[in-house]
């Protein structure tokens, strides 16, 4: 696995994006969108682990330089954020994955944790460039994605004890797709909380869950995208 910087713009300036690539040769792309915290470590693992699996993995500094360290930060990053500057980003990042040379799908997946989750929908509904998308307990009370729109199946994993997504809006989300047809897998894992799969927040990281969200997400973008991605 190798990783490096890129340096994307869009009409509100420059900004940089985490790119990850298999050690050898290429593989399917995929947009990794940050939590509320911004693009700190544990989103570029992410896109580690995603490269380690096969795929090549970008992550969109959203919050351009910035970052949070307490919950109250992370809440006025995420409420300061402008949708459609942040539209401007994922656009110019979807874009600039596609050109990488190592890219081999037509198309590319994007995942999101959390704000990131809720933006993943938004970002599918956005192009027909995104050929999957994966929503980890997505919340962000301004970006309401036109579902209408969607062009992707989305794999929906989610927390049973989660006060921003609770399981009623879970489900209520899903019936709304799938009353528009799109395809939807939900999971809602039991005795779990918002954030369990970010293994830096050991009050809520829930390894056994964690794993097998992570066993689903590779197997439903591989499925998606075409990859011919080896395991690791």
């Amino acid at each position: 696995m190798t990783h490096r910087t890129l340096k994307l713009t869009t009409d509100r300036g420059p900004f940089e994006a985490y790119l990850a690539e298999p050690e050898q040769g290429g593989g399917p792309g995929v947009i990794v969108l940050q939590e509320w915290w911004g693009l700190v470590q544990h989103i570029k693992k992410v896109c580690d682990r995603l490269a380690r699996e096969g795929f090549v993995a970008l992550a969109p500094d959203l919050y351009h330089g910035r970052s949070a360290k307490s919950p109250d930060e992370a809440d006025k990053l995420m409420m300061a954020l402008s949708i459609a500057e942040a539209e401007q980003d994922l656009r110019a990042a979807i874009g600039a994955l596609l050109r990488e040379r190592s890219v081999t799908s037509r198309k590319v997946g994007v995942i999101g944790f959390c704000m990131g989750g809720q933006l993943a929908l938004f970002a599918a509904t956005l192009t027909s460039d995104i050929g999957a998308c994966v929503d980890f307990y997505g919340i962000h009370p301004h970006v309401k994605p036109d579902l209408k729109n969607l062009r992707a199946p989305v794999l929906g994993l989610f927390a049973e004890h989660d006060g921003s997504v609770p399981p009623e809006a879970v489900r209520q989300l899903e019936k709304q797709l799938r009353d528009l047809g799109k395809q939807a897998d939900f999971t809602i894992y039991p005795g779990v909380r918002h954030g369990f799969f970010n293994d830096e927040r050991r009050t809520v990281h829930h390894p056994t869950s964690a794993d097998d969200a992570w066993k689903k997400t590779v197997a439903f973008l591989r499925r998606h995208l075409d990859a011919k991605a080896a395991s690791s």
